[in-house]
């Protein structure tokens, strides 16, 4: 980085917040590094690894659940908030991560899942005791209707009713998710604070901010009303999707609970809070959650997750769902819930364009963003068979939902070492076996390859206000071109994206400083992209 470029991003630093307009890359830790041989990634692997991550640019480090569990749901199913699951390995592991990044200046995010547990936390063995114990209304527990059937007609988001009978009370209990994911019943003062004890635990060993798992699922409708069946033409591929989710989860109370959270990581300084919001109003829900100073500080959502192309129109209609004023959004194209983008954006022969190409547009979008692990390789989805899978989503719908482990698959280090150097032992999940060619080793030798290109990237969003902290205008918007203009305090950036097979004419704006594909003679390339400062 030259040595003014490297004021402008200092500048940048102080100026506002650490988070926004932060690259924040998300670390899944079952499938970063293992560091003993077991087949499966843990703490000690992540801090070996931080270097290598620190050198990409970004700002920031999302670690995927650590803590206690039986692994049902491979740690979304927390069984103890406030501890390490030994797979992973120790809190004293954990604090060297934390010491470790934050030598290196990173920051560290953590999950945190207040909208259930697992079935083998201490506090659902007490509350399905009797009726009549301390922790009796801490999960939601509901009689059955005269006939035994649920107490309504909510579904699982894995399939089959959210509702499962328990002998011991005698009544049912709600799970939003898998049967031995519990919903806390969040409507709860005692429960709220038991929550927030344990966001204290984490804020006082270090964690700079938090991603909040399935927020919107945190509260229910108390009177248990039945949703309303799904309009015709809805896509159908488990029972979840046959209903509108108005009473089952997004209850308004939600804002008040996060209103609280606020209060508490602001008590720290400066920390970070991120919804994870999905659903038919996962919008509103977003604007809700980050609206003024009060709650939390960004949200994203899954438009470009489970997007199927990468479109001009796409990104238009995210950026006119964010206007300014209306809080702070992220942006994220993969991440461990959805089918890496490159699969499902590219095709064999497309596929090192358009790597490219989204690399640079999600460094010049508006908000703050995320990298999920092996993007910045240009990580395919691997197709995990049947006996291997281990997603109880992808085993309960198979083969109609694409598996989530496609993109869980261990992060291909070494290209000629066993597991791809992620483990010396067999990997939980098989490598990929198109994975070796885009091992880290490969790409760290080979000036030209996407991870040298994403590091270029993001170091060109750190070197330019503009794109991390400007205003975003959309200027056109078709069904090939892509063009949008970045400002901050009179600096002018234009970013255009071709976007379509066909090569496109192109006019210069100003003094090219970033090009993903092929701009020549006044034709930009299929799948090319290019940045210019204007002013």
């Amino acid at each position: 980085m030259l040595a003014d470029e490297a004021r402008t991003e200092n500048r940048v630093a102080t100026s506002q917040p650490w988070w926004r307009g932060a690259a924040i890359y998300q670390i899944y830790p079952r499938s970063f590094a293992d560091s003993n041989g077991d087949g499966v990634g843990d703490l000690p692997g992540i801090a070996a690894k931080l270097d290598y991550v620190r050198d990409l640019g970004v700002d920031a480090i999302w670690l995927s659940p650590f803590f206690t569990s039986p692994m049902r749901d491979f740690g979304y199913d927390v069984a103890d908030y406030c501890d390490v699951d030994p797979v992973f390995g120790t809190l004293e592991d954990f604090d060297d991560v934390v010491e470790r990044a934050h030598s290196l200046g990173l920051k560290v995010i953590i999950d945190q899942v207040y909208s259930h547990t697992s079935d083998q936390h201490g506090w659902f063995k007490e509350s399905r005791s009797s009726r009549e114990n301390p922790k009796s209304d801490w999960y939601v527990w509901a009689n059955a209707k005269p006939d035994g059937s649920p107490p309504s007609n909510w579904q699982s988001v894995f399939g089959g009713p959210a509702w499962t009978w328990d002998g011991r009370r005698g009544q049912y209990y709600l799970h939003n998710f898998l049967t031995e994911q519990p919903d806390l019943n969040l409507h709860n003062p005692a429960v709220q604070d038991a929550i927030l004890d344990a966001a204290r635990f984490w804020l006082d060993r270090g964690v700079d901010g938090f991603r909040i798992d399935a927020i919107n699922f945190a509260m229910h409708d108390p009177e248990l009303r039945d949703n309303p069946p799904a309009p015709n033409g809805t896509k159908r591929t488990r029972s979840f999707d046959f209903q509108q989710h108005l009473y089952n989860q997004s209850h308004p109370d939600i804002v008040g609970f996060l209103e609280r959270l606020r209060r508490l990581t602001d008590g720290y300084g400066d920390r970070f809070t991120l919804a994870e919001v999905g659903g038919d109003h996962a919008l509103s829900e977003m604007r809700a959650f980050t609206e003024g100073d009060a709650r939390l500080n960004s949200a994203y959502g899954f438009d470009f997750l489970y997007a199927e192309a990468l479109t001009p129109e796409l990104v238009a209609h995210v950026a006119r769902d964010w206007p300014e004023g209306a809080g702070w959004p992220s942006w994220a194209f993969e991440n461990h819930d959805a089918p890496r983008a490159i699969s499902r954006w590219a095709t064999d022969e497309n596929r090192d364009q358009i790597a490219r190409l989204k690399m640079l547009l999600l460094a010049t979008l508006r908000g703050s963003i995320i990298l999920y692990q092996g993007e910045e390789l240009g990580l395919p989805q691997v197709d995990v068979p049947f006996e291997r899978l281990q997603d109880p989503e992808a085993i309960a719908n198979w083969p109609n939902t694409l598996s989530r482990d496609g993109a869980r698959t261990p992060m291909p280090w070494t290209s000629n070492a066993p597991q791809l150097g992620f483990s010396t032992g067999e990997s939980w999940l098989p490598v990929g076996d198109a994975h070796r060619e885009l091992a880290v080793d490969r790409q760290e030798s080979n000036r030209g390859s996407l991870l040298q290109f994403t590091r270029d990237c993001l170091k060109l969003r750190h070197s330019h206000p503009a794109l991390r902290h400007g205003s975003m205008k959309i200027l056109r918007a078709d069904e090939q071109l892509l063009v949008f203009e970045r400002a901050k305090n009179g600096s002018h950036i234009r970013c255009t994206f071709n976007l379509s097979e066909k090569e496109l004419s192109h006019a210069s704006a100003g003094k090219g400083i970033a090009l993903a594909g092929h701009l020549d003679a006044g034709t930009l390339g299929a799948y090319s992209g290019v940045v210019e400062e204007i002013s």
